[in-house]
């Protein structure tokens, strides 16, 4: 889920107006892309559109929204931010922001949001901009289009009646199933619920798993089952496997059964460059085949760091799964209908 959406969900239901603050447009430079977030309240704010002085402002101007709103109560404004000298930013470039002042009314189509992306679809959210806005609509997108993006239709300029904005709002979060809850698996897990991804933990060893409390992981099933491989048939096209359990034994079999699926989006294995040249031999006498056998990432984690201790090796190998991430997302643009 996406995580600005369930703090929004949250503020709305108790009663809290709040303004939701989107980067409309990037142009040149920009510190975040379009379609990026932030909640601000009274009070607070939440997530980021990327720091500095833009984001003082865009606070600045949200508040000032939430106070024009309490007589207009679905105020919007669009405002563009030169990123140069007047904000002390070298970014170069410009960012059109959109405000949107939220309040229990809109809990309609959030919840309509938040059930279509729990169950993995995407979703067109548009909204109006003018003297008059029409209510937040939610629509399918094209076919065939199922990754974020956001637009800007600003006709004869963004302050015009005219001005729309349209974002495709995908699931985002990928799937990662991670057999091991040794030292080094517990500090990947500490990393991997920082990220937008669901993880399915797999483990036989019920008393090594910490409390999910202690790690405050609403993204994290623990699953403590004698027949991991369990886990790997019933994990969806497209899954980030990482295997990293104390068994070698057990990581061949596990090895084996990813790579004959061959639908995995990425597969990582701790170990040496020994190990693998063991379990290459290991698994090609077993029949796979060498093209499924190099796409296993063994040693795990990115090229350049070599220090062992648990910390450095999950965020390592957390930046390699991302590297997968960004590639896979990349190629899916590319195939995108123009």
């Amino acid at each position: 889920m996406q995580a600005w959406l369930t703090d929004l969900q949250h503020l709305l239901a108790h009663g809290d107006a709040a303004v939701l603050v989107t980067v409309a447009r990037a142009e040149g430079s920009a510190p975040r892309e379009a379609g990026t977030k932030m909640i601000v309240t009274r009070e607070a704010a939440k997530h980021t559109i990327g720091g500095g002085h833009l984001e003082w402002k865009a606070i600045e101007t949200a508040r000032q929204v939430l106070r024009d709103g309490m007589r207009a109560p679905h105020m919007r404004r669009l405002e563009r931010f030169a990123l140069g000298p007047s904000l002390g930013q070298c970014c170069g470039g410009a960012v059109i922001l959109a405000f949107e002042r939220l309040d229990i009314g809109d809990l309609g189509w959030i919840a309509s949001l938040v059930k279509r992306l729990a169950a993995g679809q995407s979703t067109v959210r548009s909204v109006s901009f003018g003297p008059a806005p029409d209510a937040v609509m939610l629509s399918e997108p094209e076919p065939g289009v199922d990754t974020a993006d956001c637009l800007l239709w600003d006709g004869a300029g963004f302050d015009d009646s005219s001005a729309l904005l349209t974002e495709t709002i995908a699931p985002g979060e990928f799937p990662v199933v991670l057999f091991g809850a040794g030292h080094v698996g517990a500090a990947l897990v500490r990393v991997l619920v920082t990220l937008p991804c669901t993880v399915r933990w797999v483990d036989e060893r019920d008393a090594q798993f910490p409390s999910l409390d202690t790690v405050h992981a609403p993204n994290v099933t623990i699953d403590a089952n004698d027949a991991p491989d369990e886990a790997i048939d019933e994990a969806a096209p497209g899954t980030y496997f990482v295997v990293m359990t104390h068994n070698h034994a057990l990581d061949l079999e596990l090895a084996e059964r990813i790579l004959r699926r061959g639908d995995f989006a990425f597969f990582g294995m701790i170990g040496s460059h020994s190990k693998r040249k063991q379990f290459e031999h290991r698994l090609a006498a077993r029949g796979i085949d060498p093209a499924q056998i190099a796409r296993m990432k063994c040693p795990l984690g990115v090229d350049g760091i070599v220090d062992k201790a648990p910390e450095v090796i999950a965020i390592s190998a957390a930046a390699q799964v991302l590297q997968a991430v960004e590639a896979h997302a990349g190629a899916r643009r590319a195939t995108q209908p123009v």
